[in-house]
């Protein structure tokens, strides 16, 4: 209902104002058909792996629908490897202007594509020791007497230690302190990093080489301790004196925040992070809640991106690209009204808070009292909580003691997504409402839902009842002679189950932990064995 409505009011208000998109896509892998001795193996012209005329041209007009159905007034591009490439795109899509860039030694470049004046252009390089190194490309475009910069930026795989974004990140704010900290400016592009990485990443040994600091969230500041810059607080006065941004994947679900598929997993390496000057309604600025995946069916289809395919290094002549392009919609107009608290912000005004709202939300903008929870599953200083009629939650390793079934009011500070499981981080304070309740009446019975048809809708909730054969980390069991098979997890691997052995779930967590729901047994009790 929303984007109809964006749609109309965009509509209406064309001839007060000047909107216009700017995208960002990764083409994954985009090269010429001429031999530098820079390419990766598989895209050496003419050989084994049938890089050919054949397959440069299918990836070429793939990519240039994209593009041409994208329809951006600027589009950054990622993993073009030449100007060569830069010019075939432009001869079948509507852009005046274009910017190429590359390190000589590199094998591929960035590439901007504008109907807007570029009237600058200028490469930061990344002085390090690798030979594949990629700069950073800045361009300075004129819309309407105002001028925009923007960043483009490909940083350097996960197959690097995190030390290398890092030294991204440092530069590219070094440069924005030194030059354009009052300016309007956006920095857009493939940064290899995750809009929550500070989530995530301490736990990620093989990356973590910065002792948890992250290139996206601590160093572009799209985090002030470990919480959001949002567009509510991104103008608060305690960052007057702060470079901070605003990272455009809080606009939408979490279910719908990817625009790459790690091993299944949901991922943002693509990221479009706004300066504060974007949200000041004044010259130009950004639409409220115009940011989204571009995913028409031929690129994303049964939760697949349909990217450029090859088997055994030999092209297979088919596909687009593994990454979906992000985009978002700007206007330069004064009168417009301006970004209004939305029903996120609204939490804060009302008494009655209920858990499922802060499932909306990434970051509290202030601490806020949940009445009448129930506690109604405990694992050490871990707790899954719930209000009557609504959705549970997960508190993680908490200083306060809650017993199971009682009743509290409970003031919290702090919440977050563990790879897609909520949970409650900071807890402030207690209040006991000396109640107890029979919380196993809150729990779902799996005789009667099907926990497969809605993730979400089950997420952090304890299932009980469920009888099945235990397979390969799978419990295979069925709901209306139906078979269906469910992971089962656990942090001591020995408290699962042997293979093949048949168990009844007593008090099982719910979790989506990686876009997929699972089940979690915290202790030995949360399941039992059925004997033949």
């Amino acid at each position: 209902m929303y984007k109809i409505l964006l749609f109309i009011v965009i509509s209406s208000n064309i001839l007060l104002c000047d909107i216009f998109k700017i995208a960002s896509y990764n083409v994954q892998n985009l090269f010429d058909l001429n031999y530098n001795k820079t390419e990766y193996q598989e895209y050496i012209p003419n050989k084994k792996s049938l890089w050919n005329n054949i397959t440069y041209t299918t990836k070429l007009f793939n990519i240039i629908k994209v593009i041409n159905d994208l329809n951006s007034s600027i589009i950054a591009l990622q993993e073009i490897e030449s100007k060569n490439v830069l010019e075939d795109i432009s001869k079948y899509t509507k852009y005046k202007y274009k910017s190429f860039i590359k390190h000589k030694n590199s094998a591929i470049g960035l590439a901007i594509l504008s109907k807007y004046k570029i009237l600058k252009s200028k490469t930061i390089y990344i002085k390090n020791n690798s030979k594949l190194q990629r700069p950073i490309q800045k361009i300075i475009v004129k819309i309407k007497n105002h001028n925009l910069i923007i960043f483009n930026n490909h940083w350097p795989s996960k197959k690097n230690k995190e030390s290398k974004r890092v030294k991204y990140a440092l530069i590219l704010m070094k440069y924005i302190k030194q030059y354009i900290k009052d300016s309007e400016y956006l920095i857009i592009g493939d940064l290899n990093s995750n809009y929550n990485e500070y989530e995530t990443f301490k736990y990620n040994k093989k990356l973590n080489d910065t002792s948890g600091i992250t290139s996206i969230n601590h160093i572009l500041n799209t985090t002030i301790n470990n919480k959001y810059i949002t567009k509510y607080n991104i103008y608060d006065s305690k960052f007057n004196s702060m470079i901070i941004h605003y990272n455009l994947w809080l606009e939408l679900k979490y279910k719908n925040r990817f625009s790459y598929k790690y091993k299944g997993t949901n991922t943002t390496p693509d990221n479009i992070l706004l300066s504060k000057k974007l949200l000041d309604n004044k010259n130009i600025e950004y639409i409220n809640n115009s940011f989204n995946v571009f995913k028409p069916v031929y690129l994303y289809k049964n939760n697949q991106i349909k990217k450029w395919k090859i088997k055994k290094n030999i092209h297979q002549n088919s596909g687009y690209s593994d990454h979906l392009p992000i985009y978002a919609l700007f206007k330069i107009n004064n009168n417009i009204t301006k970004i209004k608290k939305s029903k996120k912000m609204s939490l804060y005004s009302k008494n009655n808070i209920k858990i499922s709202q802060l499932y909306n939300i990434d970051t509290l903008e202030q601490n806020i009292i949940l009445k009448n929870i129930i506690v109604i599953y405990k694992y050490k200083n871990n707790y899954i909580i719930k209000q009557k009629n609504d959705k549970p939650i997960y508190i993680y390793n908490t200083k306060y003691k809650l017993q199971l079934g009682y009743m509290y009011n409970i003031q919290i500070s702090s919440i977050k997504n563990y790879y897609g499981l909520k949970q409650i981080s900071k807890i402030e304070k207690i209040k006991s409402l000396n109640k107890k309740y029979n919380y196993k009446k809150l729990y779902k019975n799996s005789n009667t839902i099907n926990i497969k048809s809605n993730k979400d809708k089950y997420n952090n909730e304890i299932i009980t009842s469920l009888k099945g054969i235990y397979k390969n980390n799978y419990l295979h069991y069925k709901y209306k002679n139906i078979e269906y098979k469910i992971k089962l997890y656990s942090k001591n691997k020995k408290l699962l189950p042997k293979n093949n052995q048949k168990i009844n779930i007593i008090s099982g967590h719910l979790i989506i932990y990686k876009s997929k729901l699972q089940i979690k047994l915290h202790k030995k009790s949360d399941y039992e064995l059925i004997n033949n």
